[in-house]
This record gives C-alpha cells, sequence and structure tokens, in this order.
C-alpha cells in the first residue's frame, strides 16, 4: 500500500510536467501572425484633359445674334471709288441692321490685317422664320457669302477682283476701279458670271437667292479666318450713327454709298447711289460742322463723273481722277474762306480786294461747274 502511494506520488509530477509540456507546445503553435499592411496606393497625378481644339473663327459680338423679321432692302447702285493706293482690297457695302430697321454700311477699300488673306463679305440668310446676319471675315480663300453679287469681283460665288503674289496683291482692273498711277501691279482678266445679275441682298426665303455653299467654299469655311479689322468696326459704328445711312431715311439708296477709306463719310471721293437725294443739312448735322463743306458735293460728283468700275477699262477715264484730286483743295480753300467771311464785304466797294480773297470765289465757280 505504501509502494503503491510512492508510485502514485512520483508519476503525478511526470504528468504535470508533461501537461505543462504540451501545454507549452500547443500554445507555441498558437502564435498570431500580423500580416503586414498592403503598400499604399501610388499617388494619383490629375492630368486635365487636353483643350478643345480652337475655333476656327468667332464672329464679333455685334455681329452675333443679330436677326430681323424683315428681309433686307436690295443692294443699291454705285460706283466704285478708286483704289487709293496698293494694298487695300475692296470690301463690299451691305445692309446692317441697328435700331429697329435696316442702316447702309458703305462699301470700302480696306488694309487687310496681314499678307496673303481675302475678304469673304458677310450676309443675310433665311433661317427659322427669321433673316439672321453671318458676318464677313478675312482668309486665306473666299468663303461663302449667300451667293450675293456684291459686284466689283464679288459675283456671287468666290472672288475676281485680284490676287496675291507673294507679299503684293495684284488687281483686276475688268473689275476694279484702279488708277494706274498710284497702282502698278495690275492685270485684266475678264470675268464671266454664271448667276443671275440681280439687286437681292440675301440668301434663301421668298424672293431670296437660292444658293448654297460649293465644296470649295465649305472648305474655306473651315480654315483659320481673322476677325474685321478696328477700322471696319469703326467705319460700321459711324455707319450706325448716321441717320442719313437708315434705309427709313434714304429709301434704299443712301448718299453715302462707297468710300474710299473705312469711316472716311466726309472725304472727296465719297460715292452715292444712283437715285439717292443729294446731302444735305441733315447729314451735316450728322457728320458735324466739318462734314457740310466737304461732304455736299462728293457724291453729285462721283454720280456724274465717277468711272464703272466694270467697264472694261478698269482706269479712270481722261479727267476723272484730276477732278477727284481738284476737290479737295476747293474745299480747303471754301472752308478757310468761310470764317473771314466779313473782310470779302470791300469786293462790293471801289477799293481793290487782295489776290487772296478774289481766288475763292473762281475756285467756287470752278467747283461747281465740274460737279454738273
Amino acid at each position: 500500500m505504501i509502494k503503491s502511494r510512492r508510485n502514485l506520488s512520483s508519476t503525478l509530477p511526470l504528468a504535470g510536467v508533461a501537461l505543462a509540456l504540451s501545454a507549452a507546445a500547443l500554445l507555441g503553435g498558437c502564435v498570431v501572425r500580423v500580416a503586414a499592411p498592403p503598400p499604399p496606393p501610388p499617388p494619383r497625378v490629375y492630368a486635365p484633359p487636353p483643350p478643345p481644339p480652337p475655333q476656327a473663327y468667332v464672329e464679333p459680338a455685334a455681329d452675333v445674334e443679330v436677326h430681323a423679321t424683315e428681309a433686307p432692302p436690295p443692294l443699291p447702285d454705285y460706283e466704285q471709288p478708286p483704289c487709293p493706293e496698293d494694298g487695300y482690297l475692296w470690301t463690299p457695302g451691305y445692309w446692317a441692321w441697328g435700331g429697329g430697321g435696316y442702316y447702309w454700311v458703305p462699301g470700302t477699300w480696306v488694309q487687310p490685317p496681314r499678307f496673303g488673306v481675302l475678304w469673304t463679305p458677310g450676309y443675310w440668310g433665311f433661317v427659322g422664320g427669321v433673316y439672321a446676319f453671318h458676318a464677313g471675315y478675312w482668309g486665306p480663300h473666299v468663303g461663302f457669302y449667300g451667293g450675293v453679287n456684291y459686284g466689283f469681283g464679288y459675283g456671287g460665288v468666290g472672288f475676281a477682283g485680284g490676287r496675291w503674289a507673294g507679299n503684293s496683291f495684284a488687281y483686276n482692273r475688268t473689275v476694279n476701279n484702279v488708277n494706274v498711277t498710284n497702282v502698278h501691279n495690275t492685270y485684266n482678266e475678264t470675268v464671266i458670271n454664271n448667276v443671275t445679275v440681280n439687286k437681292v441682298s440675301y440668301n434663301g426665303g421668298a424672293g431670296g437667292i437660292a444658293a448654297a455653299p460649293t465644296p470649295q467654299e465649305r472648305t474655306a469655311m473651315q480654315e483659320p479666318h481673322v476677325a474685321p479689322t478696328p477700322l471696319q468696326r469703326q467705319h460700321i459704328q459711324e455707319a450706325a450713327r448716321n441717320p442719313a445711312l437708315a434705309a427709313k431715311t434714304n429709301g434704299g439708296h443712301p448718299a453715302i454709298a462707297a468710300t474710299p477709306k473705312p469711316a472716311a463719310f466726309n472725304a472727296p471721293g465719297v460715292v452715292g447711289a444712283r437715285g439717292a437725294a443729294p446731302m444735305g443739312p441733315q447729314l451735316a448735322r450728322a457728320n458735324g460742322p466739318a462734314a457740310g463743306a466737304a461732304a455736299p458735293g462728293a457724291p453729285r460728283f462721283n454720280n456724274g463723273n465717277a468711272p464703272h468700275a466694270n467697264n472694261g477699262n478698269g482706269g479712270l477715264p481722261p479727267g476723272a481722277q484730276p477732278s477727284a484730286t481738284h476737290v479737295p483743295p476747293n474745299t480747303a480753300v471754301h472752308a478757310q474762306g468761310a470764317a473771314p467771311t466779313p473782310a470779302a464785304k470791300p469786293q462790293a466797294g471801289k477799293p481793290p480786294a487782295p489776290k487772296a480773297q478774289q481766288h475763292p470765289p473762281k475756285e467756287e465757280k470752278h467747283q461747281e461747274g465740274g460737279n454738273r
């Protein structure tokens, strides 16, 4: 009995040790392994989207969304003033809308913004029940301008008034009024128009021109374009402020139909439309005090003596250019002589008058005869 107790007591420590070793083994096999965190994602680099392709042409704000509910009047019949000098390109006149009605923007000679560009005239088109104006622009080729026959090389499709030869412009004298004394790079080329010659000034709608862009014009419309120059915009603004150019006033026959340079509404060489009333006090008030002396004679002179641009001669007929250049001295003398009018009173008496006082009356008589 004692022996068995000894065996039992000796066995218990061994069992405890074995149990401890087993627990240690179990604990050793149950070590918790903490997984390493995944690497952070690479930083996102923001790449802005590519910019949209630049627009070929953005119309000036003054001509965007210009609509009218009535058709523009027919184009007036007028002569082209002579090209002032090399490098000027012709821009036809057209009817613009403002102040509740149409007004005429005179045709004029303009210096282009750079070499190699041509002017595509603006035009009215009937779209969606209204007449919308498509602004003109400069570009390497002439685009679509509604099929409107503006004349002087703009017969409805393309441009036959001249072409660029390097950095100089060559003028077709057949359709342009060019004085070879001032302009030397010219040529003569007959222009055949395959369009109906009329004075319709808009595309589409009742009575409008039924024309669509040609493939060449569609290509030109997608080319890079340049907006009108600052002088062209000034020209339009001056026309908008002149009440004599409103169609309601002039009945479609503006007294200032074309000018030798932009905004030169009072300059010698201004051309009036056929059938236009002589420029009177109303136009003088619109153009300012200085305009009263120079402007009234200009349309009368050009209506009677200005050369046709389409007469095949191109240059000025004999006597036309000398008369045009003679107008400024007459006008200047008349304007200057207006101030010292009291000095002219002694002419009625016997005392002799100075030669300077005798000269203005002679020049006035010469000017009046030239205008007739």
